[in-house]
Parts: C-alpha cells; structure tokens; sequence
C-alpha cells in the first residue's frame, strides 16, 4: 500500500529547463549539450553541486562553471546558465498533486539555488505558495546543505513524514536522482512528460488523476 509521494520540483512540477539550454546553444553556435555535459561530469563535487549546496557564491559559480565547461570544449559563463532555469508550471501535474494530496502523504525534495543567486528570483516565483502549501514536507538543497542524489537527503523526507521508503513513490525528471530512492525500497517514476507521469502515477496509486 502506498502511502506517500515524494515529488521533486523543477522538470516534474515544471517544465525542464533543458529545452531553455538547447536553444541557448543553438542561438550562441556553442556544441550540443554543453551545459548538460557540464553539469554531469564531476556530478557530486561540480559548479552546480557547490551551489545547490549554497557552499559557493554567484561570482564562485560564475567562474567554475566556465572552467568546467572549458575542460569539455566550450567556455560559458555560469551567470549567463541561471536565467536559463525557470520554467513553466504544468497545470496538470499541480491539478494531480492536489489530488494525490487528498489521500496521500506529500513531500517535495528540490535541488535548489541560494535565494540570492542571479535567474533564482524568477526561478522561485514558480514556488507559488498555493502549490508549495500541498505538501506535509519541503526539502531544499541549498537551505539544508545536501542535494539529491546524496541518499541522505531521501532518508530526511520519509523521516519527516514518518513513511516507509517501500510505501512512498518518488518522481524525479533525472534518473540518478531516481537511484538512492529505489535502492531505499521506493516505487520510481522517471518523468519524460507530464501526461506520462501521469499515468505512471495512476498506476502507481489506482488513483485518478486526468
């Protein structure tokens, strides 16, 4: 029996922010995938690891994105990646929250930036509180100093909402952060698309949720 679901926030409750990154590329001739090449070489100890951990500043991020992205082939600039991030909220993923929300446990484990960070004051204008206010349980990166995958993050949310991992389902849109949360006992959904999630979590639940 389910008991809970963990959501995480940017690309599942919102657009990604890949499609942002690929039209940047395009319109500036840098190589496909820079960005996202980028962020997933050193995953655990990168620019964006330092800064969803709040353990660097915006200039601190600025310059070590650009070495890093340097080392692969092409120099961009962190600050100019931030404003990159907001995305759209999908009305029928918050529409399936709230339905979830009536019968289940809620949590939201979100890598996030520092309040301060250049592009994350449009980016956190998406934390509408009417949405946020859904969950029991909020976890953010930079408030408390870890970031997904880092397991212990996972372990914090079910302690908060007093779950068992094997009664929770976690949705996340990146599928190393979907790992620590199934080797925990969670049912996992990776998710490509909000009707597909949908779906999943239908199944998942036997709830109704379109």
């Amino acid at each position: 029996m389910i008991e809970a679901v963990i959501w995480d926030f940017g690309g599942v409750l919102t657009t990604s922010p890949f499609e942002a990154f690929a039209r940047f590329e395009r319109e500036r001739g840098l190589p496909m995938d820079i960005i996202r090449r980028t962020n997933a070489a050193n995953h655990l100890e990168n620019a964006w690891a330092k800064f969803e951990r709040a353990e660097i500043d915006i200039d601190g991020f600025d310059k070590l994105f650009a070495a890093e992205s340097l080392a692969l082939g092409a120099e961009v600039r962190g600050r100019d990646v931030l404003p990159l991030l907001a995305g759209d909220l999908r009305p029928e993923m918050v529409e399936a929250l709230k339905r979830i929300n009536a019968k289940f446990k809620t949590g939201c484990i979100t890598n996030n930036l520092p309040a301060n960070a250049i592009g994350s004051a449009a980016g956190r204008k998406l934390y509408i509180a009417e949405v946020m206010a859904l969950f029991d349980h909020v976890i953010e990166s930079a408030r408390i100093g870890l970031r997904k995958p880092d397991p212990r993050i996972y372990g914090m949310m079910v302690e908060a909402l007093k779950v068992d991992p094997k009664r929770c389902v976690y949705l996340d849109d990146l599928g190393i952060n979907l790992k620590p949360a199934r080797a925990m006992g969670m049912t996992t959904i990776k998710v490509t698309s909000a009707a597909q999630a949908i779906a999943d979590l239908e199944a998942a639940t036997g709830l109704k949720l379109a």
